[in-house]
């Protein structure tokens, strides 16, 4: 028997041939947690496709897919052992360990932050050094955020808190707004709206992105599961990105805010962050360690910071010569 736990929702595919009601009646053994970061979409189509195109089932995994949401918190709950495994970006395990987290990247979906600045096409601005004039809205604490006001003049640019809404850059063409190019953008144009997408990664500030996080404990002591994992991980990111649409159909119907539509523009505005197909979830050690430098100079890790080496694991994903 192969079972499925997404979301709270049990699916059985029972193979009846050759098997008893024994078998059938057997008690399953317990789901593999994964803690989304947030809501269903786009960021995580690979990791559903590889629940629906079968990627865990091929491992022997039974893996159950756990929603987040507005302060979720995915890393605390991985490091307090609450999951198995968890998403997040790489600024945010650096941080994590710096606090007493002993967790570990061991794939990273996006080579590239999806990170951006939305302002209004009309604006004629091509480049975050020409944001000025505006009211930025920006979340409290970022690290993005403050390396933004590190690095960009930001003449006459009054920021203000994040709502998380595209509504007041639609009323506001004097408004711009941080995002995710793979959902405001997209949700801002389906509204009529005219969004310029400026990369924050352009500025130099470029962590990895959708990173499957593990206990070090787990690496250490079950390898072999976070190679199952993150096969059938792979090869989930892989079939959501040649083709998303099966995967989407799953998401659709766990997040009310998303279409078929909106999800398949966001999949392909994903597309060209995941870098080419060989080297999909590699990390390297220069890129993480200049992130750890980058969060010293904004003041969130000290200057005695851990080094990056322990943040990631190249065990998991080959880097091609």
């Amino acid at each position: 028997m192969v079972r499925f736990l997404t979301l709270g929702v049990v699916v059985c595919i029972v193979s009846m041939s050759g098997c008893g009601k024994k078998d059938v009646l057997e008690e399953p053994t317990p789901a593999i947690q994964l803690q989304l970061n947030w809501i269903p979409d786009a960021q995580h189509g690979g990791f559903f496709a590889a629940v629906v195109d079968g990627y865990f089932a091929e491992e022997g995994l039974d893996v159950e897919i756990v929603p987040g949401g507005p302060g979720t918190a995915a890393i605390p709950k991985l490091a307090m052992g609450r999951c198995d495994f968890a998403i997040g970006n790489a600024d945010q395990v650096l941080l994590a360990r710096e606090q007493g987290a002993d967790v570990v990247a061991v794939f990273a979906a996006m080579q590239d932050s999806p990170r951006c600045i939305m302002v209004h096409e009309k604006s004629g601005m091509t480049s975050l050094e020409q944001l000025a004039n505006v009211t930025l809205a920006l979340g409290d604490g970022k690290a993005f955020a403050e390396y933004l006001k590190l690095k960009v003049p930001l003449e006459n640019v009054r920021i203000v808190s994040y709502s998380g809404t595209v509504a007041k850059f639609l009323l506001d063409e004097g408004f711009a707004q941080q995002g995710y190019v793979f959902s405001e953008p997209i949700l801002a144009a389906q509204e009529g709206g005219d969004p310029k997408s400026l990369m924050v990664s352009e500025l130099g500030f470029n962590p990895y992105s959708s990173l499957v996080i593990a206990n070090q404990e787990t690496v250490s002591n079950d390898p072999e599961l976070v190679r199952k994992f993150v096969s059938a991980v792979r090869k989930g990111w892989q079939s959501y990105l040649q083709d998303p649409s099966a995967a989407n159909e799953a998401i659709v119907k766990l997040n009310s805010e998303m279409d078929a539509n909106v999800l398949a523009k966001s999949a392909a505005a994903i597309r060209p962050l995941c870098g080419d197909s060989s080297s999909l979830g590699a990390m390297r050690a220069e890129r993480w360690e200049l992130l750890r430098t980058q969060l010293v100079e904004l003041g969130l890790l000290p200057v005695t910071s851990k080094s990056s080496a322990g943040a990631f694991s190249e065990s998991f994903v080959a880097i091609p010569e």
